[in-house]
């Protein structure tokens, strides 16, 4: 199967060799990786036009949903994984926890109005859920890495 790999990793010191690791992994367990990496795109446009084009020829999407750069998981992710869904295609999320929202950001207890609060006074969910229910409900997520996702989409083919 053709895997895409979306996800914030590109963005990485060394993302050219995880580039490399993940073809391999994905090479051991018998599919091809389709990496955001993959083509030489100069620009925003460009690199936008190419990840959906490797989207569209992906079986499944594979994605990193772990917090980037704040506590939610990679924007440009959540688009991809926007897109793959609106095409039918399955999708994999990996996080590191599967805890509640509201556990993974501490939210305080639920005040006068029933709502659990961050520490900046925002609303969070309280469906149990570890991400976004627009996340939560539509992906498969699974704890821990690349190699989580994978062994659950191996599970799903034999399933």
């Amino acid at each position: 199967m053709k895997l895409y790999i979306a996800g914030p990793d590109l963005f990485r010191p060394d993302a050219l060799q995880w580039a490399e690791n993940v073809r391999a992994l994905c090479r051991l367990e018998g599919h091809e990786a389709l990496i955001p990496l993959d083509g030489m795109q100069a620009t925003a446009a460009d690199i936008y036009r190419n990840n959906l084009r490797l989207i569209g020829e992906a079986d499944v999407v594979l994605a990193n949903l772990n917090p980037f750069r704040g506590s939610e998981p990679d924007s440009g992710t959540c688009v991809e994984i926007g897109y793959a869904l609106a095409l039918g295609k399955p999708v994999i999320g990996y996080v590191e926890t599967l805890a509640p929202m509201r556990e993974r950001l501490r939210a305080a207890g639920a005040g006068a109005d029933g709502c659990y609060r961050d520490s900046g006074g925002w609303a969070v969910e309280n469906f149990g859920l570890p991400l976004n229910l627009m996340l939560s409900v539509p992906v498969q997520l699974e704890q821990g890495g690349l190699d989580a996702a994978l062994k659950a989409l191996t599970r799903r083919l034999a399933g």
